[in-house]
């Protein structure tokens, strides 16, 4: 397995992401709240450019929210630009069907650096 340097800390703030290119690969930086997490930047369902989606929340409704729909989850929540799939960040899990997701890779920060293992 190979380390990649991504970048200082300071260059993704919290609430930020990017796409970065690792050997043949694009693979989407996140952080969420001053965790990092990675996923490709491809799409489960036709492949589109998924890590070009905007970053939000979703609606729930639950006991949790009174059984009303209620904003949540803000800045947890990847949607696909193409058809709209929604993806949580943290699991790689899709909302509409949790038996789909997308992989997640290994990344860590060290030293003021983030780094991508592959």
């Amino acid at each position: 397995m190979a380390e990649h340097i991504i970048g200082p800390v300071a260059e993704l703030p919290p609430g930020s992401h990017r796409v970065v290119k690792v050997r043949n690969l694009e693979i989407g930086i996140f952080n969420v709240g001053g965790a990092f997490y990675a996923l490709p930047n491809i799409c489960t369902h036709q492949f589109g450019p998924l890590c070009a989606g905007t970053v939000n929340g979703t609606t729930a409704c639950s006991a949790a929210t009174d059984w009303r729909f209620a904003w949540v989850r803000e800045g947890e929540i990847l949607t696909c630009p193409w058809h709209g799939m929604e993806f949580d960040i943290t699991t790689g899990r899709c909302l509409a069907n949790p038996k789909v997701r997308v992989r997640q890779y290994p990344i860590a920060v060290e030293d003021g650096i983030v780094k991508l293992t592959l």
